[in-house]
């Protein structure tokens, strides 16, 4: 029942509404699209659609002004990411993916930062034998992108408790039961026909609806006192609450998220808020009445404004917790206390509960890839070939090599040493702790680089790092293309995002335990700029830091940066 007092933006409805409107749930014409051989591309009304099947249709730039010259189109291919909860594969999945990526992508697998794979390079005559050929490894990439509830996050490292264990579970349950229920994804890839006499269903889509939501929604559960997952950025973000080592609960956090535009201040990042304590078998009832306020009074006019972090704070966070229990038929207990140390994650092996070990890789800007000297996918592929636990990809872009056993160990260190597979022990503390987003050559969203300059800038960085006395001490640092912020660079101690070729807004002040946003120290730099700026700072912070003090928190008590105290805030 909608509350008439509530009142969603007015305006006409924006262009990807009218596509979904018209879309016959997300079918619009793919199938013939996919067909069809005179173009690798296919139209924007159905890359819109794309989305919602895991897919984005690409195209390297690298070839672009090129390919423009010889009067041809633009070298079109597919990015294809999989939806998998909390980032666990079986070894026999991550063999698929490889094969995948050799088979139809470009030879390399991008690991998400929200503990996804991501393939690039698919021709489009390859999508559907690649979509079919992970659905028989019982993965998916339904939902993985659009205007759905993606992939849902939480704690990766399974060393800690059985309550990770749980909570994984819990992911599973969230992502499942959030799926569109359309069947348009069976149909177009997996040739899913429908039975003669089998009844329509009168209401294919309970929750979304036929227009489904104005804007992508994202949930994360963090197991304290690690918050690896980014709670905070999350449109629904769930605290385990455990109590004499049982998960009692989740607090409830919403409205976070981090894209934002250049140049409109209307657009910012916006932490989550604290709403409240529920229990965990009341969690699917939470998300699903939470999705249901943002579609009914999200901004479907400009999408921009779309996101539930706008709708949140245009109809107020007390009236949106209050539409939420009387939706619910319930209401959110108080708060419990929690406390989060970081965000990173613990490298190397960690001995976890029934006697299973964990082995943490650093994968810098989570490419895995072989390159001359460091045959990572190679090393990868043996070691799954033998692995009988799961594999788990992490929020910060590393991977863990979960559930060895204790006979499997050896034989597994063993290739990890022949292979020369790091945990990052010989790197700078600042390199293990930075994250970049794919950008150039296949985001199309792009202004600069960022996957492929920000290891070339750390090393920079690293002498006035070694110069300065701080090669161990942690600082979060991120880059991304473009202000969608797909490497979360607003929650970052130092962070960049591309402002155009060579140049970079350049931000501080973020809190290391992702609970503070940063704000914008310099605009518009370029490398020369970045390093002046660095030098000053990180010298500054080397004499005048007090005892355990972070970056973050050194640049706001300094008078550096002032501290942003909310999304709406961060441009002032």
């Amino acid at each position: 029942m909608v509350n008439h007092n509530l009142k969603a933006p007015e305006g006409p409805p924006s262009d990807v509404e009218r596509i979904k409107q018209e879309s016959n749930l997300l079918r619009g014409t793919l199938k013939e699209s996919m067909l069809e051989r005179i173009s690798s591309g296919i139209s924007d009304d159905d890359n819109r659609l794309m989305k919602h099947h895991g897919s984005y249709l690409q195209d390297d730039r690298d070839q672009r002004i090129e390919r423009q010259k010889q009067k041809l189109e633009p070298a079109f291919q597919f990015m294809l990411r999989v939806r998998m909860p909390g980032g666990v594969s079986t070894a026999k999945q991550w063999l698929v993916m490889d094969e995948l990526a050799h088979k139809h992508g470009n030879g390399t697998l991008k690991l998400t930062t929200r503990q996804t794979f991501q393939m690039h390079g698919i021709l489009k005559w390859n999508m559907k034998n690649t979509i079919q050929e992970i659905n028989n490894s019982l993965l998916d990439t339904i939902a993985a992108c659009g205007d759905v509830n993606r992939n849902v996050m939480c704690n990766p490292n399974p060393y800690q408790s059985d309550v990770h264990g749980e909570v994984y579970e819990w992911s599973k349950k969230l992502s499942d039961e959030l799926l569109p229920k359309t069947r348009a994804y069976h149909e177009i890839w997996l040739d899913e026909e429908k039975v003669a006499g089998t009844p329509e269903v009168e209401d294919p889509e309970p929750m979304y609806g036929p227009l489904y939501l104005p804007r992508k929604f994202k949930i994360g559960i963090a197991v304290p006192p690690s918050n690896d997952i980014d709670v905070f950025s999350q449109d629904l973000g769930l605290i385990a609450v455990v109590e004499e080592g049982q998960l009692i609960g989740f607090n409830v956090t919403i409205g976070g998220g981090l894209g934002m535009t250049h140049g409109d201040d209307k657009t910012y990042p916006q932490v989550g808020k604290l709403i409240g304590f529920c229990k965990p078998e009341q969690i699917i009832d939470l998300a699903e009445k939470i999705i249901t306020i943002q579609r009914d009074y999200g901004n479907r006019s400009v999408r921009k404004y779309a996101r539930f972090k706008y709708t949140i704070d245009r109809l107020g966070l007390d009236a949106v917790r209050e539409e939420l229990e009387n939706r619910l038929g319930w209401s959110l207990a108080e708060a419990k206390r929690f406390h989060f140390d970081d965000n990173g994650d613990r490298y190397g092996w960690q001995k976890g509960v029934k006697g299973k070990w964990h082995y943490t890789l650093f994968v810098e800007g989570g490419r895995i890839a072989d390159t001359d000297g460091y045959k990572l996918m190679t090393g990868l592929r043996e070691i799954a070939s033998i692995h009988t636990g799961d594999i788990r990809l992490t929020a910060n872009q590393n991977l863990i090599i979960a559930n060895v056993t204790s006979a499997k160990k050896k034989k597994i260190n063993e290739l990890i040493d022949q292979y020369g597979l790091t945990d990052g022990k010989y790197f700078s503390a600042i390199r293990r702790s930075s994250m970049a987003c794919v950008a150039m050559p296949t985001c199309g969203l792009a202004m600069a680089e960022a996957e492929r300059y920000l290891p070339e800038l750390i090393g920079k960085i690293d002498e006035i790092i070694d110069e300065n006395g701080l090669r161990d001490k942690e600082i979060t640092i991120r880059m991304t293309g473009c202000p969608n912020s797909c490497a979360r660079p607003s929650l970052g101690e130092i962070a960049f995002i591309g402002k155009a070729p060579g140049k970079y807004n350049m931000y501080l002040g973020a809190a290391f335990d992702g609970s503070r946003l940063n704000k914008m120290y310099r605009e518009n730099i370029g490398e020369k700029e970045i390093l002046s700026e660095l030098n000053t700072l990180l010298s500054r912070y080397a004499k005048e830091r007090n005892d355990a003090e972070h970056f973050g928190d050194f640049v706001i008590r300094a008078g550096v940066i002032e501290a942003t105290t909310d999304g709406t805030n961060f441009h002032k």
